[in-house]
């Protein structure tokens, strides 16, 4: 028997291959109907009932159908824009970042900056290229290159004149300018002191941010996306606010997704924002953008030794260092923040990936449900990289969601040399405890944080599922099996999971009547193959509410 409530002719009916609904009531079908957008029939045979003359058939033929996939933590005006400047992303070479700068200099010599970014920490000593370095290509310009995190950036002598960066220059409290041993600005901004230069650079117009936006899009919708969390909706650091280009597109009927904002909270400032945050969630929230939310960054990442831990880093020779990260937001502060904008129906959005930064979010999480009881807010922490075990249980108590980014949880050079020398086997072995946190009953979504890393699902739930990256060389070693996840939780995480983080669950991240037809079809059916084959899959079809927003070439 199907699930139906069709009462005539479907608008699209799928059919002729797997089905795989996230719905634990039926969770496989053979055939999906749908008209004004919904989904109207889930079953099998019985559904070509439904096929009338208007009625578009698509023969899945053999192929699976998901529901669409919903990213928990992107940054898509901010992806968009690197692919149209220097797009480093794509490489580790050092060599060929300098040809690419050296070569979109060249090809632009009316530009005021040399910007764009994306290049890896992994590619360069300790993590930290040099001014030096891009003196020798491009000594007239100021150039400014954010890293693939963003949360450092690379700049030439230049940049620092412009920025009156000298040895004398102070380390902002929330960053670090990295100086050589007479203490001279060697070329590398960490965190907080990215702004120094970041602030000069010139923004985007309009337009350009609008086609950053919907170029992003269309990635996304290639990857099979169909909605997502926006991580930071407001102007932060290297990044322009996207607020404006989403308002455009929803002006000009170009949004297809369906996105929720996660409104930036300024750490230069206090609870005095919060009534600009209750505006702008009124002035934006419209169709399919919504602004219920509000991102805290916590801390920063382990990389540079800002991702706030309960312990000392340790030292190149493994003794603990006099530093254990940067805690952005005072603790005590981040529990008064969180508890008034829980108050107010905020959900709050946390970076949070040391474990003290995962404490301090979990203990501001407690703190609101102490004062104002169990609220339909569903907060949740971002990245994770490292949960004390006592913090592991308090997800479930405390009804916070875990947001992982799945592609981080492998061994691959920016983890083996810039991370766990420094944290130590204790805390290097609590790593993206994914598989611990499903089994202390935690709420699982799930994120890219493209530009970060790859938009692809299917590559994050490759890792997952093998804790071993994609492009692993052979040999290399699972990281933390452990903490591996099965492929259908890890599935769900990305659409039935992200939909709950994004208060959509009553309209999307199943296929179940009813239900928007937010749809992707995939090249096959990962479920009967074998777990190292996740990532060959390749997204054929998207649909948001039974339109088509892309199509393969061979679909």
């Amino acid at each position: 028997m199907s699930q139906s409530q069709a009462t005539g002719p479907a608008d699209l009916v799928l059919t002729g291959g797997p089905v795989h609904t996230v719905d634990p009531a039926r969770v496989r079908a053979t055939a999906v109907a749908v008209h004004g957008g919904r989904i109207t029939a889930v079953g099998h045979d019985e559904v070509h009932a439904l096929v009338g003359p208007r009625t578009e058939v698509v023969d899945l033929a053999g192929k699976l159908l998901l529901p669409g996939f919903q990213d928990a933590h992107v940054h898509p005006q901010g992806a968009g824009l690197e692919l149209g400047l220097c797009h480093l992303a794509d490489s580790v070479d050092p060599t060929e970042y300098l040809r690419r700068i050296r070569t979109y200099a060249d090809e632009h010599p009316d530009a005021e900056w040399i910007t764009g970014g994306g290049w890896s920490l992994e590619s360069f000593p300790g993590g930290a290229p040099t001014a030096a370095t891009l003196d020798a290509i491009v000594p007239d310009r100021p150039v400014f290159l954010p890293n693939r995190d963003h949360h450092g950036a690379w700049v030439n002598t230049r940049a620092l004149e412009r920025a009156g960066i000298d040895a004398r220059t102070p380390d902002p409290a929330d960053g670090r300018i990295e100086r050589d041993a007479d203490g001279r600005p060697t070329g590398m901004l960490q965190e907080g002191a990215v702004h120094l230069v970041g602030r000069l650079v010139p923004e985007p117009t309009p337009e350009e941010q609008l086609t950053a936006l919907l170029r992003a899009q269309a990635v996304l919708h290639a990857h099979g996306v169909t909605a997502w969390q926006d991580a930071i909706v407001g102007a932060y650091a290297t990044m322009t606010d996207p607020a404006p280009a989403y308002r455009t597109a929803l002006d000009r009927g170009l949004l297809t997704a369906r996105v929720t904002g996660a409104l930036w909270w300024d750490r230069e400032r206090g609870a005095e924002q919060i009534p600009e945050l209750v505006a702008r969630r009124a002035e934006l929230s419209g169709g399919r953008f919504r602004a219920g939310t509000v991102k805290i960054m916590q801390d920063g990442i382990a990389e540079n030794r800002t991702a706030a831990m309960l312990d000392p880093y340790l030292t190149g020779c493994g003794c603990a260092s006099d530093g254990s990260g940067l805690s952005f937001v005072e603790p005590g502060e981040l529990r008064k923040y969180v508890t008034e904008l829980d108050a107010l129906g905020f959900q709050v959005h946390f970076h949070a990936l040391g474990d003290r930064a995962v404490r301090e979010a979990l203990d501001a999480v407690e703190a609101a449900r102490t004062a104002n009881g169990h609220r339909d807010t569903r907060h949740h922490l971002a990245h994770l990289q490292v949960v004390h075990p006592d913090d592991v249980r308090r997800f479930r108590a405390l009804g916070a969601t875990a947001n992982l980014q799945m592609l981080w949880a492998a061994h691959e050079p920016q983890m083996d040399e810039l991370t766990l020398p420094f944290l130590g086997p204790e805390r290097g072995a609590r790593q993206y405890p994914f598989g611990d946190l499903l089994r202390a009953g935690a709420t699982l979504a799930a994120g890219s944080d493209w530009p970060v890393s790859s938009p692809d699902p299917l590559q994050a739930l490759h890792v997952a599922v093998n804790r071993v990256s994609p492009d692993a060389p052979d040999g290399t070693p699972e990281f933390l099996p452990g903490q591996r996840l099965d492929l259908g939780t890890a599935l769900a995480a990305y659409t039935a999971g992200s939909a709950y983080v994004n208060h959509l669950d009553a309209l999307t991240g199943s296929i179940t009547v009813g239900r928007a037809a937010d749809l992707v079809v995939l090249d096959r059916d990962p479920f009967t193959g074998p777990p190292e084959g996740i990532a060959a899959t390749r997204v054929l079809q998207t649909f948001v509410e039974g339109e088509r927003v892309h199509a393969a070439p061979d679909a």
